[in-house]
Parts: C-alpha cells; structure tokens; sequence
C-alpha cells in the first residue's frame, strides 16, 4: 500500500517537472549585484527550470534545517530520558540481585495431619479435592 501511494505521489509530480521543463527551456540570468544592473560582477545565466528546481531544493534542505534545529530540545529530552531509563533498569536488576541473596531459603512446613471441618484435609463434604 506504501509503495501505491508512493508511486501515485511522485509519478504525476515527475511528469509535472519533465512538462514544465520542457516548457521552460530558455536561459535567464541571475544577479546578485544590485547596485550594477547592465553588467554584474556576480551574475549566473541557467535555464529557467533549472533555476526554480534549485531554488526549491534550497528550500527543502534550509526548511528541514530549521526543524532540525528547531527539535534539538526535543532530542536532548529523549537522550536523557533514554539515559534515566537504562540507569533505572540497572538499579532495578541490582535491587532484585540483592533481594535474591538477602531472602532466606523458605522452609516448607510439614502437612497436617489431622481432620478438617468436612472431613479429611483438603477434601468437601462429597470427598472432592479442593
């Protein structure tokens, strides 16, 4: 079902791009001087497709940078937490260790032999076992 929807994302969207680059096939120039319009000293001269597709990688990698950044307390909580948990769960088997140590064998006590209120121990009235 991923794969469906994956395929039923990106397939239109690459047909999308190879149209909209094939319509858009003639060279623009940038400048990045804004102070010489006739003749920049720092100017890029790309097709206009190529230009928008960098523009939107730009885009997407400054955008997941920001989020990262943004999730950096988020990290650090879960790191922490991480680090609490694996000290809590030593402590813990430490705790029952000592705890196995510390408890004395427990002494089974004999059977009574004796009768019970409906007859012989651990037997009703019918003689059923409890």
């Amino acid at each position: 079902m991923r794969k469906f929807l994956t395929a039923l994302i990106v397939i239109p969207l690459g047909l999308i791009l190879v149209t909209f680059a094939v319509a858009n096939r003639h060279f623009v120039t940038v400048s990045f001087d804004p102070f010489v319009t006739d003749d920049p000293s720092f100017a890029v001269t790309l097709p206009l497709f190529l230009l928008l597709i960098l523009v939107a990688a730009i885009g997407v990698v400054a955008g997941g940078c920001a989020v990262w950044f943004g999730q950096r307390r988020w990290r650090r909580a879960a790191r922490r937490n991480d680090a609490d948990a694996r000290a809590a769960r030593v402590e813990l088997a430490d705790l029952r260790a000592q705890m196995a140590a510390a408890k004395p064998e427990s002494q089974r006590l004999p059977v009574p032999s004796g009768v019970g209120l409906y007859g012989p121990i651990g037997r009703d009235k019918q003689r059923a076992t409890l």
